[in-house]
């Protein structure tokens, strides 16, 4: 079995097709623009041909965000709101009742999440983390999920509590990996190979310079859904098309180290919808649509005693912020996109990737394309 921790991405991206964008990117484009964030990834690939459940073959893995990175026991305020339900994130009926996200976010396959939510409790009783508000012992891990079960054995159970650790240790700030990495390894995106994505936005000067960055985990959507800047792109490139219905979720975390409340946070995490919309995107009811919002600023807001001092951005100054979550968002599903390769997994199930060169052209003949 194959495990990698991959960060850098070594792939072109969707920038570097000249797909426009609108937006100021952070130096990395990623939701690791935003200081402190940690993102680790433990991808498994095994196997080929028919599905033997318990040996494979195997495509899945699992996906760590750190909020302050892994020396950190500071919980961070948070909200979190799904746009469609048909899935799973743990957790969050505490991110509503505390406003605290505790710990990381974890994303991986719809059959893993009780195993990886077992083992971020382990991970951290391991590193003496007393967590949540108050400093009680216990926690509620934040564990995300969407399903692989296409190119995956998914009733194999094959991440295990070693992988959590791997991908919760393995993870580190700057470049990050995306497409068939972590917890997207077997993906699928608008019926092209799905996975991981991230961008980030910078404001202006003027606006606070504050930095939004968003990750995402794609396996949602038709392909006659699927656009491109706004190009319809989906309805452009019809061949090897594999779903007759809208299938699939997606799970997105967006990081800010603008001040901002709970209440705040799950403004922004509403906003992740209008960024899918973007893409094509009209969350049918089979998909599992959930967003979490969390920000880096405010430390120690969580301690037990005392009053504790906020800074908080005033509503009238959070547009910048919501525009920035929508645009990021929107790259972050076609940065996914781009990463992604052609896999095959059980049974000879074969998912193409998006073609890069059917791409440029389709956008061309819009006049969407930036020349590079």
């Amino acid at each position: 079995m194959l495990l990698t921790l991959l960060m850098k991405p070594s792939k072109p991206r969707a920038r570097d097709l000249g797909i426009p964008f609108e937006g100021t990117p952070g130096s990395l484009n990623a939701i690791t623009d935003v200081k402190g964030v940690e993102v680790g990834h433990t991808t498994l690939i095994s196997g080929d041909g028919e599905l033997k459940v318990g040996v494979g073959p195997v495509r899945t893995g699992v996906t760590a965000i750190l909020p302050r990175g892994k020396g950190s026991r500071d919980p961070t305020f948070a909200g979190w709101f799904s746009l469609n339900g048909n899935g799973e994130m743990t957790g969050t009926t505490w991110v509503e009742e505390s406003g605290f996200l505790g710990g990381p976010v974890m994303i991986t396959n719809t059959h893993s999440v009780g195993t990886v939510r077992d083992a971020v409790i382990a991970w951290q009783v391991r590193h003496g983390q007393k967590v949540f508000v108050g400093g009680n012992t216990w926690s509620m891990p934040v564990v995300g999920e969407t399903c692989d079960s296409y190119l995956n054995d998914i009733n194999g159970f094959h991440v295990k509590e070693e992988h959590v650790f791997e991908a919760l240790e393995g993870a580190k700030s700057g470049p990050v990996a995306e497409g068939n990495v972590g917890g997207g390894t077997g993906m699928i995106c608008h019926e092209f190979k799905g996975g991981v994505g991230t961008a980030s936005r910078i404001l202006a000067e003027k606006f606070g310079a504050h930095t939004v960055g968003v990750l995402a985990q794609c396996n949602h959507g038709r392909r006659n859904q699927l656009r491109v800047a706004g190009v319809p792109v989906g309805l452009e490139i019809g061949e090897n098309m594999i779903w007759s219905e809208d299938k699939g979720s997606i799970i997105i975390v967006i990081a800010t180290d603008a001040p901002l409340l709970p209440h705040q946070l799950k403004r922004v995490a509403r906003r992740a919808a209008l960024g899918l919309g973007r893409t094509g995107s009209y969350s049918g009811s089979g998909s599992g649509d959930i967003f979490i919002a969390f920000s880096t600023a405010n430390p120690d807001a969580a301690k037990p005693s005392g009053i504790i001092q906020l800074t908080m951005l005033p509503n009238d100054r959070m547009n910048p912020i919501l525009e920035a979550c929508v645009q990021a968002t929107e790259e972050t599903i076609v940065n996914a996109l781009v990463a992604a390769e052609t896999m095959s997994g059980i049974d000879g199930h074969t998912v193409i990737a998006i073609p890069h060169d059917s791409l440029r052209k389709v956008l061309k003949k819009y006049n969407r394309l930036l020349e590079r």
